[in-house]
């Protein structure tokens, strides 16, 4: 998990946020995820690529509010892992969900542009998620 506050940076003319946002705050879960195991989302050349998405706007988020990004696998396999990364206003009294998305990341050689096998050190990441 992990919060985000919203900035007039973030926003469009009228205070809202701005859609694209929402899937550089599901990219930064991500990253963190890798950053609080102590390692980078790219190592020896071995990252992950977005190659589906599905999303879903719930609800407006709007200046100043404060939200929560969850992140939770849904299935991992040899090479890819679906995620489904869901967006709250991080309320305790009442949790409003703004926006979720469904993700398929592959693992990627970023030098041979090839697709292949997840490795161990990210596949131990992806489990603190479930």
């Amino acid at each position: 998990m992990m919060q985000i506050r919203i900035y007039y940076e973030d926003t469009d003319c009228g205070g809202i946020v701005y859609h694209t946002n929402y899937l550089k705050y599901c990219e930064r879960a991500r990253s963190e995820a890798f950053f609080k195991a102590k390692i980078t989302p790219l190592q020896d050349n071995i990252g992950f690529v977005v190659k589906e998405m599905q999303i879903h706007f719930h609800h407006p988020a709007k200046l100043g509010d404060l939200l929560e990004v969850q992140t939770q696998i849904l299935e991992q396999k040899s090479a890819s892992v679906n995620l489904l990364q869901t967006i709250y206003l991080a309320n305790p009294k009442i949790p409003t969900k703004i926006f979720s998305a469904t993700i398929t990341l592959v693992c990627m050689d970023s030098q041979s542009q090839k697709i292949t096998r997840i490795p161990l050190w990210a596949q131990e990441v992806f489990n603190t998620l479930q």
